[in-house]
C-alpha cells in the first residue's frame, strides 16, 4: 500500500471541508437527488451541523440569520430548478441585509446543461436568475476549478458590502473525484483603507463641531470599539434598525433606533454635524428621504456607490467602518469641545420619542414592556414583518450587541420563524448563551408554518410571540386610510394554533389578557428543549391606540 498517495475526495466533500475552514458550524438546506454528494459529506464528516428545513426559502432564511448572529459565513444547500427558485425571495432578504453566505445549489448533469432538451429538473437560465438575486453567481464546471470558484465566491460574499453568493454545481461534478488540495484556507481579506488625507479633512471638519451625531447602519456593526471612542469624545448616536446594539441602547449618548420621530427630527436641527457610517439611509427610516438631517452631513461607506445616494454629503470616504472610525478617533483626541447641553438635549429627545411611540400602543404597551423587562440584554430579538414590529419592535427591547437584532429587513413576510431557527442554531453551535425570542404575525407565520416541524426536529430553543388578529393588519389599515375602508383579501382563516402545537408536541400558551403578558412570557422563556408558541389573541386585546398604515411619510 502506498501511504504517500494523495487522498481522493469528491467535489461535494471539498465543499464541506472548505466550509469547515471558513468557521461555519451549521448549514441549512433540503436534501434532493441533485445535492446528495454534498450532504453525504456533511453526514460522513460530522463537523458541521446540517439542519434539514422543510423548504428552501426557510433554509436560506435560517442560513441568513445564522450568519448574522454568529458572524461567520452562512451556508444554504438547495436543489436545482424549483428548489433553487424557492430560495430566491430569501436571497433577496440576505442581499438587502448584507449577509455573507454561500448558496450552494445543484444542477443537472453538465453534458445536458443549456441545450434546451427539456431535461427533468433543469430550469431555463438558472444562473441568470441567481445572479439577479445574489451579489454574484457562479457555476463550477469541473473538479479542477472547484476550489478556485469556492474561494472567489467566499471572498466576494465576505467583502463589504457583503452579500449572498450562489454557486451551482452539476450533480456529476459534485460526485467527481479529485486529489485533496494541500491548502484549503480561505482568502485573507484586508480591511478597505480610506485615504488618510480624506480622514484628515473629515477630522478637521468634525473637530469644530459642538453637537456632532453618528448615524450607524449595519455596515458599522464591526466598529463597536471605534464607535465607543467617539462616544467618549462627545458624539451622540442614532442607528438604523440594522445598526441597533452597536452602542448599548440604554447608553445615555444614544437615541437607539428612534431615528425618525418628530422630537428626534427637531433635535437633529440643533446638531451641527452628522457622520453616517455604513447606512443606506433607507426610505422607511428617513420618511422617504424627506427626514431633515443636519446640513453638515458626512459619510463613510465601503461601497463607493453610496456617495450622494438619498442624501448629498459634504465629504464621502470609502473605507472599512472600524478602521476608518479608529483613525478618525486618533485624529480627534483632545480636539473636541462639545456643547455641555448636548447630552441632556439628546436624552430629552429620546424620552420624548419613546413617549410618542408608547402613546400609540394602547393595551400593547403591556406586551412591549413585558418583552423589555424579560428580554433586555439577554435575548436574540428576531422579528418578522408584522404590525407590532412596525409599531414598537424595531425600537424595543434594549439591545446591547450589534448582532442581537435579526429583522426581515427587505419587507417580506413569513421569514421570522425560519430566522428564529437559524438564530437558535447559531446560539447553540457557537455557545452564545442567549435566548431566542421572535415576533411574528399570523399571516406571515402561516406562510412558512412547516418550519415549526423543523424547529421541533432540531430541538431549537426559541419562543415565538404570535400576534394573531386573523388578518393582514397593516394592509387593512391602509385600506381604511386610502381605500374608503373597502376591506378585501385581508381576512385570514387560521388553524387552531393550540391544536397545531399539540400535534407537534410544542408548548402553546394562549395570551388573551394584557395583564398576564409578563408572567406568560417569563413562563415561556423558562421552557427548554425546543420551540414554544405564545399566541397573543389580538381580537381579545383590542386595537392599538393609533393606526399604522405602512411606512410613515413626510407631510408637505
Amino acid at each position: 500500500m502506498n501511504t504517500g498517495s494523495p487522498t481522493r475526495i469528491t467535489v461535494g466533500e471539498l465543499v464541506v471541508r472548505f466550509l469547515e475552514l471558513q468557521g461555519t458550524r451549521a448549514a441549512f438546506g433540503v436534501i434532493s437527488i441533485h445535492n446528495m454528494p454534498i450532504l453525504d459529506a456533511f453526514h460522513k464528516r460530522q463537523k458541521i451541523r446540517f439542519v434539514s428545513a422543510r423548504g428552501e426559502a426557510g433554509a436560506c432564511n435560517m442560513a441568513d440569520a445564522y450568519a448574522r448572529v454568529s458572524g461567520t459565513l452562512g451556508a444554504c444547500v438547495t436543489s436545482t430548478g424549483t428548489g433553487a427558485g424557492n430560495a430566491a425571495g430569501a436571497l433577496v432578504e440576505a442581499i438587502t441585509a448584507g449577509t455573507p453566505m454561500l448558496h450552494l445549489t445543484g444542477q443537472i448533469e453538465a453534458d445536458y446543461l443549456d441545450r434546451d432538451l427539456g431535461f427533468i429538473h433543469e430550469a431555463p437560465a438558472q444562473l441568470a436568475m441567481l445572479q439577479s438575486v445574489s451579489k454574484a453567481a457562479f457555476r463550477i464546471r469541473d473538479a479542477a476549478t472547484a476550489l478556485a470558484t469556492l474561494r472567489e465566491a467566499a471572498r466576494i460574499a465576505r467583502t463589504p458590502p457583503c452579500g449572498p453568493v450562489s454557486i451551482e454545481i452539476p450533480i456529476d461534478v459534485q460526485a467527481s473525484m479529485l486529489d485533496l488540495p494541500a491548502d484549503l484556507a480561505p482568502v485573507t481579506l484586508a480591511p478597505l483603507q480610506a485615504d488618510p488625507a480624506q480622514i484628515d479633512a473629515l477630522a478637521d471638519r468634525l473637530a469644530g463641531a459642538r453637537r456632532p451625531m453618528l448615524w450607524l447602519g449595519g455596515g458599522a456593526r464591526g466598529a463597536v470599539d471605534a464607535v465607543a471612542r467617539l462616544v467618549k469624545l462627545g458624539f451622540g448616536v442614532v442607528t438604523s434598525v440594522q445598526g441597533r446594539g452597536i452602542v448599548a441602547e440604554d447608553h445615555p449618548a444614544t437615541l437607539g433606533s428612534y431615528n425618525l420621530q418628530k422630537p428626534v427630527e427637531n433635535f437633529y436641527q440643533t446638531c451641527d454635524a452628522m457622520l453616517v457610517v455604513g447606512s443606506r439611509l433607507r426610505s422607511n427610516e428617513t420618511l422617504r428621504y424627506k427626514l431633515q438631517l443636519p446640513k453638515a452631513l458626512y459619510r463613510i461607506d465601503a461601497n463607493a456607490l453610496a456617495q450622494n445616494r438619498g442624501y448629498a454629503s459634504e465629504l464621502f470616504l470609502q473605507g472599512d467602518a472600524a478602521a476608518t472610525l479608529a483613525a478618525l478617533a486618533d485624529r480627534l483626541e483632545g480636539r473636541m469641545q462639545v456643547d455641555t447641553a448636548f447630552a441632556h438635549d439628546l436624552r430629552q429627545a429620546r424620552v420624548q420619542a419613546g413617549t410618542q411611540v408608547d402613546a400609540a400602543l394602547g393595551p400593547y404597551i403591556q406586551l412591549k414592556n413585558a418583552v423589555s423587562r424579560q428580554a433586555d440584554k439577554r435575548c436574540w430579538w428576531v422579528r418578522d414583518i408584522t404590525l407590532s414590529n412596525s409599531m414598537w419592535g424595531n425600537r424595543a427591547p434594549v439591545l446591547d450587541n450589534p448582532r442581537a437584532g435579526v429583522h426581515a429587513l427587505g419587507g417580506g413576510i413569513g421569514q421570522g420563524l425560519a430566522m428564529a431557527i437559524g438564530t437558535a442554531v447559531a446560539n447553540a453551535t457557537h455557545g452564545l448563551g442567549r435566548k431566542t425570542l421572535a415576533l411574528a404575525g399570523d399571516g406571515g407565520f402561516m406562510l412558512n408554518v412547516g418550519e415549526l416541524a423543523c424547529a421541533v426536529q432540531e430541538k431549537a430553543e426559541l419562543v415565538v410571540l404570535l400576534m394573531n388578529d386573523s388578518c393582514y393588519g397593516v394592509i387593512k389599515n391602509i385600506q381604511d386610510d386610502i381605500y374608503g375602508s373597502r376591506h378585501c383579501y385581508v381576512d385570514l382563516v387560521n388553524p387552531d394554533f393550540g391544536a397545531l402545537c399539540a400535534s407537534l408536541k410544542v408548548p402553546h400558551l394562549h395570551l388573551s389578557d394584557p395583564a398576564q403578558a409578563e408572567a406568560t412570557l417569563e413562563k415561556a422563556l423558562q421552557i427548554k428543549g425546543g420551540p414554544v408558541l405564545v399566541e397573543v389573541d389580538m381580537n381579545a386585546w383590542g386595537a392599538f391606540a393609533a393606526k399604522f398604515a405602512g411606512p410613515i411619510l413626510k407631510k408637505d
